[in-house]
């Protein structure tokens, strides 16, 4: 793993900045020397004709002797091309230079090495002036500018170029630092948080923004995965205990025909063990059904013919006395066949248990909802215990006395797998007994032709 991969974020960050700015200060370097060098060179190149028409002027009375140490190279042509005076620099050199401007105007070039100034660049200039016997030409050189323009200009760049760039690492590693506070809090927080302990919560920072939106969310996460394994803790203490009852009631039953195995009643004994099993064999398979649900596991949807799925079950059960139904015909959902029908039979096995005579069934197609009501002549539930019967393993009175080897698992279910098909099943009023209401969004709209009188 290479050094940027191991270092912090606040770092690359840092680093980053630090980078950009580097690349700002080095175009604006760049810029200002470029722009400061033409000007420097601009100015030269001024200065070098005001000196060559100052000489020029003198030269028309007559040629001067041209005076060393002014550092500028100079050299005089007369009408014929022959060099008639010169600095001691360039006397018997070549020209310096192969302009040769307009009688009323003048030329300049930068040229570097060459015979004449070896390993050196100049500015030169080339200025006609008019003299008896025609126009003689003065060719003057001063060294060029270099590229840095020079240390006045350097170090002040170089020194600023360090002094941003430094200020830039500094100020974003501790701004970057500042923001990742909250960072560092949230995740020494959920550090602690534990699988058996999940009441810690991240701090939420004051200010608005995309850090407080991530400590809300994970408060979130947390208060539902809490949510979630106290479900499942309360889940796994209720199916123990239910499992435990039949377990201890088919225990004491052997134990008893075992301590006197010759006056034991065995086929009697063998009943009440078939009873004890299939009362285990019911609630483990509303256990693996609750499993199923809640991992999120349901069956392939498809087209399904809710009248024909309610008809037939019903048809099955019209050995039992009280049974009635209406059904709109044709009514059709999206959904598992199969789980459908176990939705239907847990709410036709809770009215049969709790009906002091008289199960009702109605089917209808409201408005594209489908709409399925069982309602029995029972006791009833009381409005405030209407939600706690979709509960887990919650059982009231009348159903303990009733159905002493019920799970309490037939309800919740039903409802798991109404939200799974995207309904709702809900308890709600009734002249008499209990009503269940199952709504699905339904396939396709039907006729409204009412099934036979019961």
């Amino acid at each position: 793993m290479s050094w940027w991969h191991r270092c912090s974020v606040r770092t690359r960050l840092a680093a980053v900045a630090s980078a950009v700015m580097a690349l700002l200060c080095v175009a604006v370097a760049v810029f200002t020397m470029v722009t400061i060098r033409q000007a420097a060179i601009d100015y030269r190149t001024d200065q070098l004709f005001a000196d060559a028409v100052l000489l020029g002027a003198q030269m028309r009375h007559r040629v001067p002797e041209l005076a060393e140490g002014s550092g500028q190279a100079i050299q005089v042509f007369d009408p014929s091309g022959a060099m008639v005076a010169a600095t001691r620099d360039v006397a018997g050199k070549p020209p310096m230079t192969n302009l040769h401007p307009d009688p009323d105007a003048y030329a300049s070039v930068t040229t570097c090495g060459g015979k004449v100034f070896p390993g050196r660049c100049m500015i030169v200039l080339a200025y006609p002036f008019h003299r008896a016997g025609g126009v003689w030409q003065l060719d003057i050189a001063v060294p060029a500018v270099p590229w840095y323009v020079g240390s006045q200009l350097v170090v002040p760049l170089a020194v600023g170029f360090v002094l941003l760039v430094g200020a830039t690492a500094a100020g974003s590693y501790r701004i970057v630092g500042k923001t990742l506070q909250p960072v560092n809090a949230i995740s020494g927080h959920l550090a602690q948080i534990t699988a058996s302990d999940l009441r810690h919560r991240v701090p939420v920072p004051k200010y608005r923004d995309e850090l407080q939106d991530l400590a809300e969310t994970a408060n979130r996460t947390l208060d539902r995965a809490q949510t979630a394994v106290e479900q499942q803790l309360r889940f796994a203490s209720d199916a123990s205990h239910d499992l435990r009852s039949p377990l201890t009631a088919m225990r004491t039953r052997i134990e008893e025909a075992l301590a006197c195995p010759k006056d034991a009643d065995w086929p009697q004994a063998a009943s009440a063990l078939l009873e004890s099993v299939e009362r285990m064999q019911a609630l483990i398979g509303d256990l693996l059904q609750v499993a199923r649900l809640d991992a999120g596991a349901t069956g392939r949807h498809e087209p399904v013919d809710l009248t024909e799925l309610v008809a037939g079950e019903l048809t099955r059960r019209t050995a039992k006395a009280g049974l009635s139904h209406s059904l709109t015909s044709g009514v059709m959902v999206d959904g598992s066949r199969i789980e459908l029908a176990r939705l239907l039979n847990n709410l036709l096995d809770n009215a049969e248990r709790h009906a002091a005579s008289t199960v009702t069934v109605t089917l209808t197609l409201d408005a594209g909802v489908v709409v399925l009501e069982v309602l029995d002549d029972g006791e009833g539930i009381a409005p405030e215990q209407r939600e706690a019967v979709f509960q887990r393993f919650t059982r009231l009175e009348a159903s303990r006395v009733r159905d002493p080897g019920g799970t309490g698992l037939g309800l919740p279910i039903a409802r798991q797998l109404a939200q799974a098909h995207g309904g709702t099943l809900t308890a709600e009023d009734s002249p008499r007994g209990a009503r269940f209401v199952l709504r699905l969004p339904g396939r396709a709209a039907s006729t409204n032709d009412a099934g036979p009188p019961p």
